[in-house]
């Protein structure tokens, strides 16, 4: 796990976490002292996450041991204010304004990202906010499959002690459990879908390509696009959003799915929680 000390709301989830069990100090990372629990690993670091480029590499060779997932702790902004707690992977469909690379998807983490987002709306019930997904947006790059999890949306949400409990109980109480793992295609920012799906089926979404990052006139750049999802999130299959854009559209998308030897599903081919 990562927090980066430039972000309030990393800082709060950190520190809940490190009040809310025995961890133990061992060696340093740029200079700021390396918590372990178990199997979980907690760095701290001054420059802001998403520019982390290769962070997973480097915590590799100052821990003198393989990092299997990472976990960026963070803040979320957006206009409306409205209190969420949301999950994503990482990576750029197109440019690169937020740090990572432009066109380049760093690994998925389906299980984990799927497992916490359940976790999470257990343990926010009661709270005022949403929990949902959010789709594959900026970076940093890394080589380890990667997800951010995040307070939104505003200066009063991040300081949020609540808040950053819940995430704290759900990093340490989660169980992850392993299930058919799709990409998710269509929709938008906060990919209500992809979330209801995942908190009522067996499904594990990896990355998710939403509506706006999609040029539905140019099935070359759109192929590349699914092709660069299913790679990065270890699966073929997809669940398109039917809803979210034209039959014909739909249609398209789900052609090019399988011109890459995969296969699309909706809900009704999943088993029920």
């Amino acid at each position: 796990m990562v927090c980066s000390l430039k972000d309030v709301a990393s800082a709060n989830i950190a520190e809940t976490l490190r009040a809310s069990a025995d961890w133990t100090e061992e060696g340093d990372f740029q200079g700021r002292p390396v918590l372990r629990l178990g199997d979980l690993w907690m760095i701290s670091i001054d420059a802001l996450h998403i520019h982390a480029e290769g962070i997973d590499l480097e915590a590799e060779k100052a821990l003198g041991r393989r990092v299997d997932e990472v976990v960026f702790l963070s803040k979320h902004r957006a206009a409306s204010g409205r209190p969420s707690l949301t999950v994503h992977p990482i990576g750029n469909w197109n440019g690169a304004e937020f740090g990572g690379r432009e066109r380049t998807l760093t690994p998925a983490a389906p299980d984990l990202m799927t497992s916490l987002l359940r976790r999470v709306k257990k343990e926010a019930e009661g709270l005022p906010h949403d929990v949902v997904f959010e789709v594959t947006h900026h970076g940093p790059l890394l080589s380890r499959p990667t997800l951010f999890v995040e307070i939104g949306s505003d200066e009063q949400c991040w300081e949020d002690k609540e808040a950053a409990a819940v995430l704290a109980r759900s990093l340490l109480d989660v169980t992850v459990e392993g299930n058919p793992i799709a990409i998710g295609i269509g929709g938008g920012h906060y990919a209500p879908r992809f979330s209801e799906v995942a908190l009522s089926r067996r499904i594990s979404f990896g990355h998710m390509l939403p509506s706006y990052a999609m040029d539905l006139a140019d099935a070359d750049s759109l192929r590349r696009s699914i092709a660069m999802a299913m790679e990065a999130s270890g699966t073929t299959t997809a669940y398109v959003h039917r809803k979210s854009m034209k039959r014909s559209e739909a249609t398209m998308v789900s052609s090019l799915v399988r011109d890459l030897g995969g296969e699309t599903v909706d809900s009704s081919d999943l088993e029920s929680l």
